[in-house]
């Protein structure tokens, strides 16, 4: 059997899939069989595991930092919202259908099997497992039928480490506050009280620190510095899409729709040197870019909607006219066509006129697309004119099934024998419904150097190599927690478990 910690947050984006996955990595370098597990996630980022069931990208994230294959046991429960009161709700990687939040809360003491057998199957497997909490366990108006929280402590029997953000302001209190709304029992299970995202002289903290461990009788046992590394965890996404200014060199803009959804397809834009990617959230913030990039989104006909009323899909019609080269990803990718009709309400019910950049049609289907996949481009076109007979690869997350209609060139064709990507005449408009198809090697490059050749600039060498970047990362990630961490203690938590 596995020894398990968990990491909960006073607070979202405190940083508890970020130290979860630094736990991960930390115990993965020490020799052990290390797995992450977060019973219910909700997030619009998501991922296809191998055998192409769906999870939350945090937890194959943090399955990269353990060095093992994602697995749906990780992450058995992923809610992807559709509105402000409902979401889409996947278990075991499926999709169970769309529930209001109300309804889904009177439900969820049903799902507890399906948490616990999938913590199981990892028990068995694993040396220790690294909990990740959701929100906060404060959120006392959900404790009953927790499942993610103090609920999901109780069912694994694991220590709590408590994280709080110092950069938001309030942490004492934060933390304090936390502690203090918990039930007595629940409140010995916090073996553990850390401090995130800290600047400046640590000395500074130390009489608040001794207050706080006074107060609560609970040991601080980090401090972690602000730091940048480039791991794709839920909370540096949400910061990504905060990057609104222009830089220098090829201008990259992403169009922030109301449910924008797997924006980690552009983040080989960021890495690179000479390339400003930024996220444009209203019209007037679109100014001129070198290319526009339509992301993925829950809610297709929802976000085009959102698009015509705000003035968006106007400016980039009149942008497509002068050739600016405009990309589409999955539901942006279904945005192009001329129509999409959902006869069965998948989304929205009814028929839409699409931007009518590309001539295709777009069915809504009950049946979700759910495969990791690779291909080879049959036809060079605009961007990727020099990309003929070469390989891409990703991952296919959609509800809905593109058709040419006549007018489009069809670019990719899948180990399948499926048509993927579809571009317009003269490839100044491109689509296609793979998520994370910018990371196959060289892929993005090849477009970027035609961008660059196109407004005169110097491109130099780039031999950039994702998996290795990764590791590293993942590695800076294990210091930063070994520098911050009373890794000692951490270790005797785990070995006592609840009981010390």
């Amino acid at each position: 059997m596995a020894k398990a910690i968990m990491v909960q947050g006073t607070m979202s984006n405190s940083g508890k899939s970020f130290l979860t996955a630094g736990l991960c990595r930390v115990f993965m370098q020490d020799g052990y069989r290390v797995a992450p597990f977060k019973s219910q996630n909700m997030a619009l980022n998501s991922y296809i595991t191998k055998d192409g069931l769906e999870i939350g990208r945090a937890q194959a994230m943090q399955a990269e930092a353990c060095g093992i294959e994602p697995t749906v046991d990780m992450n058995p429960i992923l809610l992807k919202p559709t509105s402000h009161v409902g979401s889409q709700v996947i278990v075991n990687g499926e999709v169970r259908g769309n529930q209001k939040a109300m309804d889904y809360y009177r439900d969820k003491k049903t799902l507890k099997g399906d948490v616990m057998a999938a913590y199981q199957r990892l028990d068995q497997a694993y040396d220790i497992i690294v909990i990740e909490g959701a929100g906060s366990p404060a959120e006392i108006n959900l404790r009953e039928n927790d499942i993610v929280n103090m609920g999901m402590a109780k069912m694994a029997k694991a220590p709590v480490l408590l994280v709080g953000d110092i950069d938001r302001g309030g942490v004492f209190a934060a933390l304090y506050g936390t502690v203090k709304l918990l039930e007595e029992e629940e409140q010995r299970m916090i073996k553990g009280l850390v401090i995130n995202k800290f600047r400046g002289d640590a000395d500074i903290l130390k009489p608040g620190l001794s207050m706080i461990e006074e107060r609560l009788s609970i040991p601080v046992l980090g401090v972690v510095p602000m730091e940048q590394l480039d791991i794709d965890d839920e909370d540096s996404l949400s910061d990504r899409l905060t990057r609104t200014d222009k830089g220098a060199g090829v201008d990259v803009a992403v169009i922030h729709l109301p449910h924008i959804s797997n924006f980690t397809d552009f983040s080989a834009f960021e890495r690179m040197e000479g390339v400003s990617l930024r996220y444009v959230k209203k019209p007037g913030m679109l100014g001129n870019p070198d290319l526009i990039l339509l992301p993925g989104t829950k809610n297709t006909m929802d976000d085009l909607t959102w698009m015509r009323e705000s003035g968006m899909e106007a400016l980039i019609l009149r942008k497509s006219e002068r050739k600016t080269p405009v990309i589409g990803i999955c539901g942006g990718f279904q945005m192009l066509g001329q129509v999409m009709e959902d006869p069965k309400g998948v989304e929205h019910g009814g028929s839409m006129r699409g931007m009518g950049l590309l001539d295709m049609r777009t069915v809504f289907t009950e049946a979700k697309t759910r495969t990791r996949t690779s291909g080879r481009m049959v036809r060079g076109a605009g961007l990727f004119a020099d990309w003929e007979g070469r390989e891409v690869t990703g991952y296919e997350i959609h509800m809905g099934v593109s058709e040419n209609l006549g007018g489009c060139q069809e670019l990719v064709r899948l180990e399948d024998g499926r048509v993927d990507a579809l571009g317009n005449g003269d490839g100044s408009v491109l689509g296609s419904y793979l998520h994370g198809i910018f990371d196959t090697a060289g892929f993005a490059e090849a477009m970027i150097r035609k961008l660059m050749k196109e407004k005169g600039m110097e491109y130099g060498t780039w031999n950039f190599n994702l998996e290795a970047h990764k590791r590293q990362e993942y590695d800076k990630l294990a210091d930063l927690v070994r520098r911050s961490f009373d890794m000692k203690k951490i270790y005797e938590i785990l070995e006592a478990g609840i009981n010390a």
